[in-house]
C-alpha cells in the first residue's frame, strides 16, 4: 500500500475554494479502482492550512489516478490557490 500527505497553505483569501477542490477531488478519487482512503483534514490551529490523506493499494493504481482527468483539474486548481508539499510511505 501507498500512503500519501498531502498538506496544503491557501493562498490569502483563496481557502474555501481551495477547499471546494480539495472536497471534490476525494469525491471522485474515493471512486477510483485501488482506493482505500482519500479525506480531507482541516487545521484546528491554522485557517489557511488543511491536509489531504489518501492511501492506495499499490503504485500502478496510483499511477493511474495522477493521470485521471478530475486529479489534473482539481490539484490545477489547488495549484492556483496556494502551495502544496508530498509525503509519500510505502508499506
Amino acid at each position: 500500500m501507498i500512503r500519501l500527505n498531502c498538506f496544503f497553505q491557501a493562498k490569502e483569501g483563496r481557502y474555501e475554494e481551495a477547499l471546494s477542490a480539495a472536497l471534490a477531488l476525494v469525491a471522485a478519487s474515493q471512486q477510483q479502482e485501488g482506493c482505500i482512503a482519500y479525506d480531507v483534514f482541516e487545521s484546528g490551529t491554522r485557517p489557511d492550512v488543511f491536509m489531504i490523506c489518501e492511501t492506495w493499494a499499490n503504485a500502478e493504481v496510483l499511477a493511474a489516478h495522477s493521470a485521471s482527468e478530475p486529479f489534473e483539474l482539481y490539484v490545477g486548481q489547488l495549484n492556483d490557490c496556494g502551495l502544496m508539499k508530498l509525503e509519500q510511505f510505502e508499506f
